[in-house]
């Protein structure tokens, strides 16, 4: 082993137990601590969920969830079980792969939802034709609370009938970032507006 190893491995040791050193402050909910592993580590992290998600705006959630989760649990970690980045870089993993399986989700409430969120003319009864102006009044009125950049993408989808592809050219945003907005404006609009309407 040369010179240049040994100085490797010690520089490395030093490392590991600086953040060791930092997670048993953040444990001890140290503010400055978290901001110190957050700046070792927040690139990395989001270059890792971009490869997953592929998506600028989700991978800068992830990057956040990370470390909220990094400032809850940092008590619970076992130094025995892995070291720090290792436990970072399986904490992203799992957050990434679980928006896989919620967009795997909300694709589905897309596709089911198009009826609620289209408005209908009339219908053959003026019973339903009043229900469906009570419908759409508050369907509207649940948008218009939604952040104006999920309220604009849906509307352009569901009221102007236009597809991801479509809105993405019309506004200059980027197709993921379309898909991500249209995915969390429909959970919030979904909290809003109940299941009962959302049968997926």
């Amino acid at each position: 082993m040369d010179s240049c190893d040994r100085k490797f491995l010690k520089i490395d040791s030093e490392s590991k137990r600086d953040e060791l050193t930092l997670i048993s402050r953040i444990a001890e909910q140290d503010q400055s601590a978290l901001s110190l592993l957050y700046d070792r580590y927040a690139k990395v992290i989001y270059t890792i969920a971009y490869k997953i998600l592929n998506s600028s705006e989700e991978s800068e959630e992830i990057v956040l969830d990370v470390f909220t989760q990094v400032w809850r649990i940092a008590k619970n970690y076992n130094f025995q079980k892995g070291r720090v980045d290792t436990w970072l870089f399986m904490l992203t993993r799992s957050r990434a792969l679980d928006r896989l399986r919620s967009h795997a989700r909300f694709d589905k409430a897309v596709a089911a939802s198009e009826d609620v969120l289209k408005i209908h003319s009339h219908t053959d009864s003026p019973e339903e034709d009043v229900l469906l102006q009570e419908r759409s009044s508050y369907i509207k009125t649940c948008l218009a609370e939604l952040p104006q950049e999920q309220r604009l993408v849906l509307e352009l989808a569901y009221f102007s009938g236009l597809s991801h592809s479509e809105i993405a050219a019309k506004t200059g945003i980027s197709l993921g970032t379309v898909k991500t907005r249209i995915r969390l404006g429909l959970k919030k609009l979904r909290e809003a507006i109940g299941d009962e309407w959302f049968n997926f």
